[in-house]
């Protein structure tokens, strides 16, 4: 539900960590957008942040380092056509403000863009509740993040006697934003956001030969500690032992063609950046990625639908406002194979002439939004996970990705899987390492030959980077099959 009554609350919470400390009032923020729009321009926006982190990590036993910090700031930006002036400061105040807007219109003295009407009667943004307005780094004293942190290694080293080192953390973030728009528009949200990873290192001797190998395992979301019961800690921890046990038992991977299963979960990863990078707007608008001027084209396999939801509650990616005022949308991308739709900033969409899709996203107050995916996933289909598997006649199933990467105009990829098994005749055979899989992202989505029932969300771990940018994502998908990828390995 979209409402105004929540982004009134989150003005409050804005309005006492942003404005009132440094004597600013929303007169203010009016008078800095108008000296922007003096210039002729197509919109303009000031973006104030103040964020709190803290985190702490455990090696060997012990808590050894701690970390806490406040950042604040204000980002000023004036957009005419395809220009943008952008200037921010760590110095929240009236002069500065002023100073930035003065620098910024600029952009606009020989442009031949509209100018922006800016004044009037303040208008509170509509948006979502998705996730409270709640600092979650005060949900733990440090004696419980301590403590939380050594029942981590405790229960890892309890597990297994071949697991020889554990190094767990633990992370949390209380981010307040608040938007002014240059026609008068506010949008505010109290944004919480923790994190606990743990990592383990499993060795064993065979023949004299001493073999080593990483698991990791973890979650979060925008909620407080307390979502970290013991539950929920025994799952991570059981996934890193069992991902660095299986390891140890790891064959090399064989190489060429051949079909491939992706289990649920993280390896939407893939999905993600082979498919969800080139779906952004501005990729399109500039014709530089392998899915532009393709709207209404088949895309995909039929049975293929891939979303990107800001709209799903807790969840690592999801947003009640974007980063320049807009609700979060659950935008269907990919339906049954053909391309409706791609990923929207504010610029961009007035460029390619649609609507922004609450995809306008920043890392922080001194970067320009662009358009960001949010939690980025695949429907699922009418498959069980054995039946997919049993169709395998010889390939790889992989079920975790470290590290990967895509050429967005080309739509190639290139992933590595942690953790994979071979299969033969529809039977897991033994697990594999160092398998690559290699691919174009809209080729493989015409290989897709079953969807599972399975579909998952990953944990909550997910960082996505886009010109040096980082913001929190999320990914998911069900059981997939896709033929004929192919893989690189070592055997």
């Amino acid at each position: 539900m979209i409402s105004r009554e929540p982004t009134i609350e989150r003005l409050a919470i804005a309005r006492s960590f942003l404005l009132e400390p440094f004597g600013l009032t929303e007169a203010t923020l009016a008078k800095a957008l108008a000296s922007i729009a003096t210039h002729r321009i197509d919109d303009a926006d000031l973006y104030f942040q103040y964020t709190r982190s803290e985190g702490w990590s455990l090696e060997e036993g012990i808590v050894k380092s701690g970390s806490f910090g406040i950042d604040q700031g204000v980002g000023v930006r004036a957009v005419a056509g395809e220009k943008t002036a952008f200037a921010y400061s760590d110095d929240i105040s009236e002069a500065a403000l002023l100073d930035a807007a003065a620098t910024v219109r600029s952009i606009a003295a020989a442009g031949q863009s509209r100018r922006v009407k800016t004044g009037g009667a303040t208008k509170v943004a509509a948006s979502r509740v998705l996730y409270p307005p709640m600092d979650p780094i005060a949900t733990l004293d440090s004696t419980q993040k301590v403590a939380l942190l050594e029942k981590v290694e405790k229960l890892a080293r309890a597990k297994d006697p071949r697991i020889v080192q554990v190094m767990a953390g633990l992370a949390g973030e209380y981010d307040v934003v608040l938007v002014a728009r240059a026609d008068g528009t506010l949008a505010a949200d109290v944004r919480p956001l923790v994190r606990l990873s743990v990592t383990v290192i499993a060795e064993q001797t065979v023949d004299g030969q001493v073999r080593r190998e990483v698991g990791t395992g973890g979650g979060g979301g925008r909620f407080g500690f307390g979502y970290f019961h013991d539950a929920v800690i025994e799952g991570y921890v059981e996934q890193a032992v069992n991902a660095a046990l299986t390891n140890l038992e790891s064959r090399p991977a064989k190489a060429g063609e051949m079909n491939v299963v992706l289990g649920p979960g993280w390896p939407g990863v893939l999905l993600h950046e082979a498919v969800g990078h080139g779906l952004e707007g501005d990729f399109n608008r500039k014709g530089s990625s392998a899915f532009s001027g393709r709207i209404g084209q088949r895309v995909a396999a039929k049975g293929v639908t891939v979303l990107d939801d800001g709209t799903l509650p807790d969840r690592r990616g999801s947003l009640n406002v974007d980063d320049e005022g807009h609700p979060s949308q659950r935008n269907v991308l990919i339906e049954d194979g053909i391309l409706k739709g791609y990923i929207q900033d504010a610029l961009n969409a007035r460029l390619m002439k649609v609507k922004p899709t609450g995809n306008g996203r920043r890392e922080s107050y001194a970067a320009v939004p662009m358009p960001r995916m949010t939690n980025t996933y695949m429907l699922g289909g009418d498959k069980t996970r054995e039946e997919i598997i049993a169709g395998l006649k010889r390939g790889l199933y992989a079920t975790n990705f470290g590290g990967g990467q895509v050429d967005i105009t080309s739509g190639k990829f290139v992933f590595s899987a942690s953790e994979a098994f071979w299969v033969e005749n529809g039977r897991i055979q033994y697990p594999v390492k160092g398998a690559t899989i290699i691919g174009n992202g809209p080729d493989a989505l015409t290989r897709v030959t079953a969807i599972g029932n399975d579909m998952k969300l990953d944990t909550g771990v997910g960082v996505c980077g886009k010109d040096g940018q980082s913001v929190p994502v999320g990914v998911g998908q069900p059981t997939l099959r896709i033929d004929a990828l192919t893989v690189g390995g070592t055997a």
